[in-house]
């Protein structure tokens, strides 16, 4: 079986099971670490072994620039605070905990420790974000997941070189040279992922041709990774970066059928990617038992033992972060009983139990170097990938299917009718505008009264839409589109365009409910041809 057949198969099996995972409402990503893992142990399926530049070159940028683009600005801003302790403290606290418990239960040296302790220490992104799209999560504690899993590589990343430069050259660790890692690393990354979103928009405020802005799309997350990691800063940041500047500014640089186009075909490429990378943690797991020494065995016993670390750090993390915070918002009322009533547990238990790991931690620990500055083979390097891929496929699994009830029980998660609710508001301020612009246009007496007429037939039809809780609100009267027509359309679809950005900014609708609408006025436009 040649190499081209496993991949294709591979696609074969990673797109079925992500449709199934669609249809019977299960998180694709721990049904396909499953299904990964079950072809896997089958005896006529060769060894499987990835490359490093295949996840961390091809597949990371795209997934991570696809999450990043989800995340707005504003309620980046608003959860700073919290998600700059978890990027920080947080993944120190997790890198030292798995260290000393590898160190002290498997046959790691404490350097090999700490590289597993760094390599497991940040939430993934790619993961966090697949299983967030099921889940109705508040906006505040959405942004707060998403954006600790995006910005919490760049310091599990400096953490892992100080590590693996420890490990390869048997030295100490030097907290002033970790310190200015990480400082290039991080900002060097940013910096070159505010140059890439720049030179983009530029680019993208000049053209309106469909292919050219598809392929900058997907050129976008590649150019971003490759040149920071080029100038040896971090590339995983360069992305997010460019992916949160250009998420928020994307509405205004391309027409609504460019839009359309290039989210369709992102859609696709994102479902394949996730989908066979996923797969690819469990199919490879066996190959890497295999290759495991004699005293290496026990690795049944401690896989769960490190994810059971990793969960319980951020447990002892997060819950304290959270009671501290809700103190001190309700720091000036009374103490005691109003404190009490205060503190709840319903939001930290998700944030806690919503840190799985996946893809990032599979591209780093692919990433150890083969040998030691000495030419030895490095020591139980087999081990620490198969306690990596181990504890990502257990988080994934366990965390992934049991995510949703956690979620539920909680109460936390918005009804479907909050968000009916929302949309609905939001549309009655967008056709309330778009019927202001017209009247504005009857009293020029600029355009044919015909023309005026099926305009606000077409408005005053999407206001009952709206009343009657309508999917789409989007279908127009049965007219015959000649240009004056269109162009009135246009000019009132861009009044709407411009106040659903106010709804936004001014804090009145959640980034998703913007997004689904701003895609509706994209069909609208869309639709009137050319």
């Amino acid at each position: 079986m040649t190499g081209l057949t496993i991949i294709l198969l591979l696609v074969v099996l990673a797109t079925a099971v992500a449709t199934g995972a669609r249809h019977w409402r299960l998180p694709a990503p721990s049904l396909l670490v499953v299904a990964g893992l079950g072809v896997g142990l089958l005896p006529w399926v060769p060894d499987v072994h990835v490359a490093p530049e295949v996840i961390s070159v091809l597949v990371l940028p795209p997934l991570l620039y696809a999450s990043a683009e989800e995340m707005s600005g504003r309620e980046l801003r608003a959860v700073w605070r919290p998600v700059t302790v978890l990027v920080f403290g947080l993944v120190l606290a997790s890198a030292a905990a798995v260290g000393m418990v590898a160190s002290v239960l498997t046959p790691l040296t404490a350097q090999a420790a700490f590289v597993l302790g760094a390599v497991l220490a940040s939430t993934d992104p790619v993961a966090v974000t697949a299983l967030g799209r099921r889940l109705s999560l508040p906006p505040r504690v959405q942004a707060m997941v998403q954006a600790e899993s995006l910005f919490n590589d760049a310091t599990s990343l400096v953490l892992f070189k100080v590590a693996v430069g420890t490990a390869v050259a048997a030295g100490a660790v030097s907290l002033p040279s970790a310190a200015g890692q990480f400082a290039v690393l991080g900002g060097g990354g940013a910096l070159v992922g505010v140059a890439v979103a720049g030179v983009v928009m530029l680019i993208r405020r000049r053209t309106e041709d469909p292919v050219l802005e598809t392929v900058i799309a997907l050129v976008t997350p590649y150019a971003a990774y490759v040149l920071a990691e080029d100038v040896h800063t971090s590339g995983v940041t360069a992305v997010v970066v460019a992916g949160v500047i250009l998420g928020s500014t994307g509405h205004r640089l391309t027409t609504a059928p460019i839009r359309l186009q290039v989210h369709a075909v992102y859609e696709t490429v994102v479902f394949l990617l996730e989908s066979i990378v996923f797969a690819l943690i469990g199919l490879q797991l066996p190959t890497l038992v295999r290759q495991l020494a004699t005293d290496e065995r026990g690795w049944p016993l401690w896989v769960p033992a490190v994810a059971f670390t990793v969960l319980a750090i951020r447990l002892l993390w997060v819950f304290p972060l959270s009671a501290l915070m809700q103190y001190r918002r309700g720091a000036g009322k009374e103490q005691g009983t109003a404190f009490r009533d205060r503190v709840s547990w319903r939001v930290p238990a998700v944030l806690s139990w919503a840190g799985t790991r996946g893809v990032m931690p599979l591209a780093a620990a692919l990433s150890i170097p083969l040998v030691t500055h000495s030419g030895a083979p490095l020591p139980h390097r087999a081990l620490i990938l198969t306690l990596t891929t181990g504890t990502v496929a257990l988080t994934l699994v366990v965390q992934g299917f049991t995510l949703a009830p956690v979620v539920r029980r909680s109460g936390i998660a918005l009804e479907p009718e909050h968000t009916a609710r929302e949309e609905t508001r939001a549309r009655h301020h967008l056709v309330r505008a778009a019927l202001a612009e017209l009247e504005q246009f009857e009293e020029l007496e600029a355009v044919p009264e015909t023309v005026l007429k099926e305009a606000r037939r077409h408005l005053e039809a999407r206001l009952r839409q709206a009343d009657d809780d309508s999917d789409s609100g989007t279908e127009g009267p049965a007219v015959r589109l000649d240009d004056a027509y269109r162009e009135v359309r246009r000019s009132l679809i861009a009044v709407e365009t411009a106040e659903l950005q106010q709804l936004y900014e001014a804090n009145k609708i959640s980034n998703s409910t913007r997004r689904r609408l701003q895609r509706a006025l994209d069909l609208e436009e869309a639709g009137l041809g050319d």
